[in-house]
């Protein structure tokens, strides 16, 4: 099973022959895994460990606060699916500033190469790390040279005409795009939330209940009315899923509200986590709730249909 470590500092001895790659993995994609794969390979080759290094908090929360940048995962999330992938070893570093104004040839010499015992490192074609971003994989083919380890690096794992890339998936999620999304991903968008007290309408006004999430950090998608699996306590459940202010009732704030078909448990507090299978349709302003009610049973069925023909 693969091991996590979350400081430099755990690390007692360097791993044996690491095969190690390097990034933030946000959104643990299919380029991402193909670096993980090769990383896979290598170290089976050399009798070695795969190790990935990656970082937390994300270092656009440490380096531009007042920016928005939400993620495409949770950390926990990240750490799951880097896990399925087969690798052997996690190392999260804590993101500082401190942390971030390392040059780059040190960052290589003392953590990569002392510290984790790098023997070789797999990169995409754009990588680049340290202060600033200034190394480059030019600077690390010359230290590989000085320090004895191999550098392999990967070319762009294209989707059609687009290169996989954490933001490309971000931009097709703000788009409702999210089945070319999952594409690029291999698997569908997860936002994970717990499930809280909402207004209520859906059971008492409307008739169809539905769980509220309240989401942190990750990326909300386009608002709209989704097909959706839902996990929770080890089970999956259908369902639609709409974001969004509900117009209807001229609602304020931002609201994440999931209907579960064929389900009647009391899951408020719960954590679950809300699979994007495919939009239906944009929000709507209705003339009256009959009419909304109207509509959300003809996306029950739209969804019920469309998770049938995927079986």
């Amino acid at each position: 099973m693969m091991k996590t470590l979350t400081r430099l500092d755990d690390i007692a001895e360097p791993f044996n022959n690491a095969v190690v790659t390097v990034g933030n993995f946000d959104g643990v994609h299919v380029g991402h895994q193909a670096l993980f794969q090769k990383a896979i390979e290598k170290a089976n080759v050399l009798g070695g460990s795969a190790v990935v290094l990656t970082f937390e908090p994300h270092p656009a929360h440490v380096l531009k606060p007042n920016v928005l940048f939400p993620l495409i995962n949770t950390h926990a999330q990240k750490a799951e699916l880097i896990w399925e992938t087969g690798m052997d070893d996690l190392v999260c570093v804590p993101f500082t500033r401190e942390f971030a104004a390392i040059p780059p040839d040190i960052f290589v010499k003392k953590v990569l190469c002392h510290t984790i015992g790098m023997r070789t490192i797999v990169v995409g074609p754009n990588h680049t790390f340290g202060r600033k971003r200034e190394g480059d994989i030019a600077l690390l083919k010359e230290m590989g040279l000085i320090h004895g380890f191999e550098v392999i690096v990967l070319d762009w794992v294209q989707y059609s005409t687009v290169g996989i890339s954490s933001t490309a998936i971000r931009n097709l999620l703000t788009q409702g795009k999210v089945e070319e999304a999952a594409e690029l991903m291999g698997r569908c968008y997860q936002l994970r939330g717990k499930v809280i007290h909402g207004r209520d309408r859906g059971g008492k006004l409307l008739g169809i209940p539905t769980a509220n999430v309240a989401i942190g950090e990750q990326i909300c998608p386009e608002f709209g009315v989704y097909v959706v699996t839902v996990g929770y306590n080890n089970g999956v459940y259908s369902g639609v899923a709409n974001i969004g202010h509900c117009p209807t009732f001229e609602n304020q704030g931002l609201s994440i509200e999931v209907h579960l078909f064929d389900f009647n448990q009391d899951i408020y507090g719960c954590s679950i986590q809300v699979n994007f299978v495919q939009r239906l349709r944009g929000e709507t302003k209705f003339p009256t709730p009959g009419a909304l009610v109207g509509q959300i049973n003809q996306d029950i069925q739209n969804a019920r249909n469309t998770l049938s023909n995927r079986r």
